[in-house]
């Protein structure tokens, strides 16, 4: 049974201490899924990308910091703004971009299309299109990990707007009252679909959403990658414990509508532009790794050229995989068992 007199967790600990591959990694990792986000709004433009499509820039730091922070067989769900999850889990980016285009040789076979792609294989299960439906698949992965024995966990991240959904509750209530194995984590990008959290959340603290039932929460700067990472290892260590979920809120920004068809006009272009210049999470580690000699602008426009060239052979292949041939409209329907 859940105990209610846990206690509460205000802040995050500090950035964590990491080696010179390992921040090196994380800026790579961080600046792939920009570029590569950066390539998928262009294409979607150029009408090579139908349907929704929900772009991850500015807010890569929240992904490759807690992806850092899990190991081999963890389990990794999301909502719809899943292609830097994608990215980060080690899913490869010429089958992510064809998946976008809807061609053949995605990771879905070109049916999922933005929303909706997974990989057993990277322990990625996939992108969801409703708000907050996720959390109660990442609840129940969590409940095969219990079930199964292992001390593998689930990471199961939701926004801001879903933090007001109902289903949310519930695998709150389910994961605390069987001491599930799962990490939640709130991307809080301030502004949902396109109200501010504030208008909509009479509890803005979004980490105290699970004291009622005993949940511990943290509130992370989830435009530093180290203190995401260190948080991240303080949630594994938690529930690794045995001690069950734990919510960590990351404080994020997106830069773009939220969609492609969104023109954001909620806020003003003086505040995007003000986190990009003060807060960038990518543009932040940049300076860290000059400033402590850890490489120089020759080794990280390496690492850039590296990363574009990555997008731009994703691109390509998007581009010259073929349709889906119609009859895969019957197939991956059913499992017999």
């Amino acid at each position: 049974m859940a105990k209610t007199t846990r206690r509460r967790r205000k802040t995050a600990p500090a950035a964590v201490a990491a080696t010179v591959d390992e921040v090196l990694g994380y800026y790579r990792e961080m600046l792939l899924i920009r570029r590569f986000e950066e390539k998928a709004g262009q294409m979607y433009g150029m009408g090579l990308i139908g349907g929704f499509c929900h772009l991850y820039i500015g807010q890569e730091a929240v992904v490759v910091g807690m992806q850092a922070a899990i190991g081999e067989g963890d389990t990794v769900l999301t909502s719809y703004r899943d292609h830097g999850h994608m990215l980060a889990c080690g899913m490869d980016a010429k089958g992510v971009m064809a998946e976008l285009t809807g061609r053949a040789g995605g990771y879905s076979k070109g049916k999922g299309g933005s929303m909706h792609m997974f990989s057993r294989e990277r322990n990625f299960y996939g992108g969801h299109g409703i708000v907050g439906a996720q959390v109660p698949i990442g609840t129940g992965l969590a409940f095969a990990h219990r079930y199964r024995e292992t001390d593998r966990l689930s990471l199961t991240y939701f926004g801001d707007g879903s933090a007001n959904q109902g289903q949310v509750y519930e695998s709150f209530n389910m994961a605390a009252l069987w001491q599930l194995p799962v990490v939640y984590i709130v991307e809080n990008n301030q502004y949902a679909m396109g109200t501010a959290v504030g208008r909509a959340s009479a509890q803005t603290e979004l980490f105290r959403r699970g004291e009622s039932m005993g949940i511990p929460g943290m509130q992370v700067d989830g435009m530093d990658v180290l203190k995401v990472r260190a948080a991240g290892d303080q949630a594994v260590k938690h529930v690794r414990a045995g001690k069950g979920p734990i919510l960590l809120e990351m404080k994020t920004y997106r830069y773009r509508g939220h969609s492609m068809s969104d023109p954001a006009k909620y806020r003003t272009k003086e505040e995007v532009q003000r986190v990009r210049s003060e807060r960038d999470p990518i543009d932040q580690l940049r300076e860290n790794i000059l400033e402590a000699g850890q490489a120089d602008e020759a080794a990280l426009k390496e690492i850039d050229r590296e990363v574009k060239d990555i997008v731009t052979e994703a691109a390509e292949f998007a581009q010259q995989s073929p349709e889906p041939d119609p009859a895969e409209l019957y197939t991956d329907v059913l499992l017999e068992a």
